[in-house]
């Protein structure tokens, strides 16, 4: 039989030996704290950034971010596929719902400039930025039956997890239960529909893209890394996402987002302010 290393056998060796992984980092985890991150856009200081995580293809994460907060998902080798469900902080019965999110903006193609609605016509976050262009608000995510068809082994514990579950473990940590997990978004991985009603994926690895997020009230937003269930490769595949999230010096970006904007685009925003409003009363 296989024996412990000596320098773990006694309470002091074990110790020693764990201490001794002070500030070993692994290849994915988050920065704590997270104004140590680094690779920051020049506008950003340290000291405001509030969430800064890599996430292995088959992981999860989630954190609850404030009003005017940057949410920047980064596909780090260009194969990531990040699907997003959004709450309200304050009230996780509110959530992102993906088909208002189409229909009210007329647009099944998220792209810079897109809200994120919830079944409350109230916006939860903004696409701000986007250089990937190519995302997917029809499909939704993985389920445990669909990998174990394709790869084998859907289970959560395995080799090759199904985002559904991924959400319920992400949401398990905020108080929500598996009814809460809603379809989502799926970012750096897009789905157009042919002139005869077909699905066409398109999911090519590419290079280093971005897309950040505004949230427009205090939002928990969970997030899974994992194979866009359109992905029919034969393998689990994906690379790194990088999340980062930071309180920006100065928001000039609400102000002017609604000039010349679709009346729905603009009662969404009203619904929003007006909910705020009331709050405070």
């Amino acid at each position: 039989m296989r024996s412990e290393p000596a320098a773990t056998t006694t309470l002091e060796g074990a110790r020693e030996h764990a201490r001794a992984q002070a500030g070993a980092a692994a290849a994915t985890q988050p920065t704590i704290p997270a104004s140590l991150a680094t690779s920051l856009p020049d506008r950003v200081s340290p000291a405001d950034v509030l969430w800064d995580e890599t996430v292995p293809t088959g992981g999860y994460s989630g954190r609850i971010v404030p009003k005017g907060a940057i949410v920047r998902l980064t596909d780090l080798e260009g194969d990531a596929c990040a699907s997003v469900l959004v709450f309200n902080a304050a009230n996780t019965a509110e959530r992102l719902n993906v088909a208002d999110t189409v229909k009210v903006q007329w647009q099944a193609y998220l792209a810079a400039g897109a809200l994120l609605l919830s079944d409350m016509g109230r916006v939860l976050c903004t696409i701000v930025t986007d250089t990937s262009a190519r995302h997917d608000a029809l499909c939704g995510c993985s389920n445990r039956r669909l990998n174990e068809r394709r790869y084998g082994n859907g289970a959560i514990s395995g080799p090759t997890p199904n985002a559904r579950d991924l959400f319920v473990l992400g949401g398990a940590k905020f108080g929500l239960t598996r009814r809460d997990i809603a379809p989502s978004v799926s970012f750096f991985k897009g789905v157009r529909v042919a002139d005869d009603g077909a699905l066409q994926f398109d999911g090519v690895p590419t290079g280093l893209s971005e897309v950040e997020l505004r949230a427009e009230m205090a939002v928990l937003l969970l997030l899974v890394n994992s194979p866009h269930p359109l992905d029919d490769r034969p393998e689990h595949t994906g690379t790194t996402l990088r999340v980062t999230a930071w309180m920006p010096a100065h928001d000039d970006v609400r102000g002017a987002r609604t000039q010349g904007d679709t009346p729905e685009r603009v009662r969404a925003f009203e619904n929003t302010d007006d909910d705020a409003l009331g709050a405070r009363r």
